[in-house]
């Protein structure tokens, strides 16, 4: 497999610090002069910036995170930008049987298991680079059985296409066991720019009429419900701070719930329209997978991120495709389980723009 190593001229990466365990970090870049211009790391397989032009011409960087791999290491980051998985979103009990056989996991969102586990989840590892140039970053990860304590050693790689208006991430997954994977890519948009203020002025469509309803840890109780009536109705754009009060005294604090996309999974399709009407930009994503994660960064504390910028409560908004949350507890969920002989594949549209 090539490594960091082996690429070499100008698409080798920058370097972007030093892992807790020593391993030199790099930062890869993509982007030409009149389009978007993203930043990956190797850590964590992160989307580290976007930088996208207003009406006006102006760029801003839109995506939360940090200027170093020290602080992706540290209790300020959560999950910016990163590659969440084995599975993502929550997993109730920290545990979880295949073929009778019971697998304890750590239960990092007590009593609940969340985005893969507490050190060694994909978020938190160096990948492999495979290929680097202006308009490709392609990684990998080799997961061994029994890390995190998921069954199978886990072959995982992700590439970031740079499209002209936007940013395609695949995912694609191999495993000598049947293990469960649910991917995402977990970035924290705010189209004013990252730390310039809420997101509560931000409009937002989703393409989705039922959701799944959780319980007091924030676990889907099973039922898929109609959002008709209820703050989860965001099938015509609407403000984000018009109705997430209402969400405020359940254990979220606001938006952090999963919209069934409307349509047929497995097929790219429009999920979601992100608007800034400040600056005019817009952020479209187009997924394969079943779900949205729509979270309203409610959790975020006033941490000092890229630039010494501010990233206030509800300073962010993210849009993660995937699977329901806790479908391996849920039959009627569509299945997060992955056999010896298949792949596991993921495609995300991020597509920019602005008004």
């Amino acid at each position: 497999m090539p490594t960091m190593s082996d690429i070499h001229g100008p698409h080798a990466g920058a370097p972007f610090g030093t892992t807790a365990d020593g391993v030199a970090a790099r930062l890869f870049t993509l982007g030409h002069a009149d389009g978007p211009l993203v930043r990956i790391s190797d850590f964590g397989a992160t989307l580290v910036e976007v930088h996208l032009p207003d009406r006006d011409g102006r760029r801003a960087d839109v995506a939360l995170g940090f200027d170093r791999v020290e602080r992706y290491q540290s209790s300020d980051n959560m999950y910016f930008g990163a590659t969440v998985g084995r599975v993502a979103n929550r997993i109730a009990g920290a545990r979880f049987s295949i073929d009778g056989h019971d697998y304890q996991l750590a239960a990092n969102q007590a009593p609940n298991h969340l985005h893969g586990g507490p050190d060694r989840a994909l978020s938190k590892v160096s990948w492999d680079v495979l290929h680097a140039d202006a308009e490709v970053v392609e990684l990998a990860y080799e997961s061994p059985d029994g890390e995190e304590g998921y069954p199978g050693n886990l072959r995982v790689t992700a590439r970031y296409t740079l499209l002209p208006r936007g940013l395609m991430i695949a995912y694609r997954a191999s495993s000598d066991r049947t293990t469960p994977v649910n991917l995402t890519n977990h970035s924290y948009w705010n189209l004013a720019g990252a730390g310039n203020g809420t997101i509560l002025d931000h409009e937002l469509r989703v393409a989705a009429s039922t959701f799944t309803p959780v319980d007091d840890t924030l676990i889907p109780t099973g039922e898929i419900l109609a959002v008709d009536g209820t703050p989860f109705d965001l099938r015509q754009s609407t403000r984000v701070g018009e109705r997430i009060d209402e969400l405020e005294p359940m254990r979220a604090g606001g938006y952090d719930h999963n919209l069934v996309i409307d349509g047929r999974p497995g097929e790219l399709r429009f999920a979601t329209r992100l608007h800034d009407p400040s600056s005019g930009r817009i952020l479209e994503l187009h997924t394969d997978q079943p779900a949205l994660q729509v979270y309203a960064g409610n959790n975020l504390r006033g941490q000092s991120g890229k630039d010494d910028r501010i990233y206030a409560p509800r300073g962010a908004m993210c849009l993660e495709p995937q699977v329901h949350p806790d479908a391996l507890h849920h039959p009627d969920f569509p299945s997060v389980l992955l056999a010896p002989d298949e792949l596991y594949e993921h495609v995300s549209v991020f597509g920019f723009g602005h008004d």
